[in-house]
């Protein structure tokens, strides 16, 4: 019989994550319906999607932009994301001159409310440590490099602090509604390893 008929056993650490969880349910420790609420909350209905609204609404309203650079929590907090891991937040806008990069040192400090669960490479040590020592490395590797010309800067979240980047809105977007902004704006672009999509990459 071919071997496309059978399916690969899960990685260790995700058997290990399983038998843990079956192990928690059969204890009444953990109801299993309750985990896979909050999984799918943090993966899918939160995400990157409510910081992806927070970028629109920035790229559309100079008012809320200006708020959101320098009272970052409050401006955010106007658009009903606040929370744990979430409390106090400071936006970094990228410009033509500066690129700024978000990383966490000593662990993965992450801002949950408006970037969801935070990505596994995030929490990876080589991250954390190359990042903060040649920026432009990481950014090349992550297909985001920026001109020699433009500054990077790279900010070390931590339990006190977090950061998101605002990034730059993509040109070709002139008279575009929120909505459609929102589905330019990527995980990455938020972190600073990446880009928001072109119209074009959304058939615009």
């Amino acid at each position: 019989m071919s071997d496309e008929h059978h399916t690969k056993p899960p990685a260790d650490i995700a058997l290990r994550v399983r038998a843990l969880e079956s192990l928690l349910a059969e204890r009444g420790i953990l109801e299993t319906a309750a985990l896979d609420e909050l999984v799918d909350t943090y993966e899918h209905r939160i995400g990157p999607r409510n910081g992806a609204k927070v970028v629109a609404r920035a790229w559309t309203d100079a008012q809320f932009k200006e708020r959101l650079l320098t009272h970052s929590t409050e401006a955010i907090a106007e658009l009903g994301f606040a929370g744990v891991q979430g409390e106090d937040m400071m936006v970094v806008e990228n410009t033509l001159d500066v690129h700024n990069i978000v990383c966490c040192t000593l662990c993965s400090c992450y801002p949950w409310p408006t970037l969801g669960l935070p990505p596994v490479w995030y929490k990876a040590a080589p991250y954390r440590s190359r990042v903060v020592i040649d920026p432009r490395g990481v950014l090349a590797e992550f297909n985001a490099s920026v001109p020699d010309t433009t500054e990077v800067r790279v900010w070390d979240s931590t339990a006190e602090l977090r950061y998101i980047v605002l990034p730059m809105r993509p040109d070709g977007t002139e008279g575009w509604s929120e909505e459609q902004l929102a589905e330019l704006v990527t995980r990455d672009s938020m972190i600073g390893t990446g880009f928001p999509r072109s119209p074009a990459e959304l058939g615009g």
